[in-house]
């Protein structure tokens, strides 16, 4: 989601994109942005899924220009050797690496076709469980990578319901709909508040952001937000004790 207006942006010069995903993403990524060449990359334990295969899947199709925005990978040092890696996050090193302007980021809504009826099939669910269209929801999503995150739930409104986004779908654009018409989202930093912030979903004093890492790996965020703690932030998360 991040790197998607990269792509984009070369798209739009006349590139043909093609991008090697791990293969359990693909099916969130073809319907939106068919636009891009998706190429599968199995993921397994040697850890060429990072770098060497998706190296080989572009050779062998020809590409004559290949940007890897990885801004620090084992084996591969001169990543974090740039002169801009110790002075930005994660996200923005990716946008100067490709020298795209950084503010092409939050232009996401102009890289994916929505799918509107899958999103509103998925609120529709949701609202059925909740007794009806009207009923207002507080929707929670605290699981990013590995890491699950807890929080202060004195937060939520008692007599609003939590729901909290799981993998019902296998397209996590599906939660668009939701997302945007939610009384609040409560948003560990993953893919969900990536594409809230990146889409400008829901509201000024809606949003609220659960942080899991050092401020190196933790995205720069276009809209406001309410930060809370994370109950289980790692040490190793926390650049100034």
């Amino acid at each position: 989601m991040i790197a998607l207006p990269i792509a984009e942006y070369y798209r739009k010069q006349g590139w043909e994109i093609h991008w090697p995903i791990c293969r359990e993403f693909v099916s969130h990524m073809y319907r939106v942005a068919p636009q891009i060449i998706w190429h599968p990359v199995t993921t397994d334990s040697t850890g060429y899924y990072f770098y060497d295969e998706p190296m080989r899947v572009l050779l062998e199709v020809g590409c004559d220009e290949i940007i890897p925005l990885y801004q620090a990978l084992t084996n591969h040092p001169e990543f974090s050797q740039q002169n801009y890696f110790q002075h930005t996050k994660f996200d923005q090193y990716k946008y100067i690496r490709a020298e795209v302007p950084f503010y092409y980021k939050w232009q996401l809504k102009d890289c994916i076709t929505r799918d509107r009826d899958r999103e509103q099939a998925l609120l529709e669910v949701i609202q059925d469980k909740l007794g009806g269209a009207n009923e207002p929801y507080i929707l929670v999503h605290v699981t990013g990578s590995t890491h699950r995150a807890e929080f202060n739930t004195e937060i939520i409104p008692k007599d609003i319901p939590a729901v909290e986004i799981t993998e019902a779908t296998d397209s996590v654009w599906d939660w668009c709909l939701a997302l945007d018409q939610a009384h609040a989202v409560i948003l560990v930093d993953s893919v969900m508040a990536n594409i809230v912030d990146q889409l400008a979903l829901n509201s000024d004093d809606g949003r609220y952001f659960i942080p899991r890492s050092h401020i190196g790996l933790t995205p720069v965020l276009g809209q406001h937000w309410t930060w809370i703690d994370n109950l289980q932030l790692p040490t190793a998360s926390r650049t100034i004790a």
